[in-house]
């Protein structure tokens, strides 16, 4: 699994998603879905890609008012309206950044059921290029039956292929996987003829 990435599950799960709802609902209510969403996009691009924000994010001798700042100043840096700014640092206040990322897919999530949308987390065992990225969008928008918004990250462990997680589908297309498969294959018989032999 790729570093970025965090699984989150239980009661977690339920904070990640109250957080998420709220700010959709505030969103929503000032009519500034778009841009919240355009914030996200890129504020979920900067924890993916950058290890000082990860650093920060995770880094449990920084004071909350460091937090705060800190964010702060990435907001203003990067333009974002005051509700996305704002929701950053009540993450960071609440010591919630560890899972920022989750909280920003279970908006995306929220935002595409609401709109008749869907959000595909794709895994890849090396870097897709823009056409190979193209053609996958629209296999997966024949396949979902609408617009699909895709994330994109890189898991060398993976050996080859792609994961995708489309809604509540998994699509595990990876070297990794078929390999997998294939040794149970292999171990099958060599069971069948064990338990024979008992």
């Amino acid at each position: 699994m790729p570093a970025d990435q965090t699984i989150v599950a239980g009661e977690m799960a339920t904070v990640v998603r109250r957080y998420a709802h709220a700010l959709y609902e505030l969103a929503a209510e000032q009519k500034q879905l778009d841009a919240v969403t355009g914030d996200l996009r890129a504020l979920e691009k900067l924890a993916q890609e950058s290890a000082e924000f990860r650093a920060v994010a995770q880094n449990p001798r920084l004071r909350r008012a460091q937090l705060v700042n800190a964010v702060r100043k990435i907001a203003e840096f990067a333009g974002f309206h005051a509700l996305s700014g704002n929701f950053l640092a009540l993450v960071a206040q609440n010591r919630r950044l560890p899972q920022l990322r989750p909280m920003i897919r279970a908006f995306f999530a929220e935002l595409a059921e609401k709109r008749g949308e869907f959000t595909a987390e794709v895994t890849s065992a090396t870097a897709l290029s823009a056409s190979q990225k193209e053609r996958l969008a629209a296999q997966l928008h024949a396949l979902a039956g609408g617009k699909v918004h895709m994330t994109v990250a890189e898991d060398k462990s993976l050996l080859g292929g792609l994961v995708v997680k489309l809604g509540s589908r998994l699509i595990d297309a990876s070297v990794k996987n078929k390999l997998a498969r294939l040794e149970r294959q292999l171990k099958a018989p060599s069971l069948t003829r064990l338990k024979g032999a008992a």
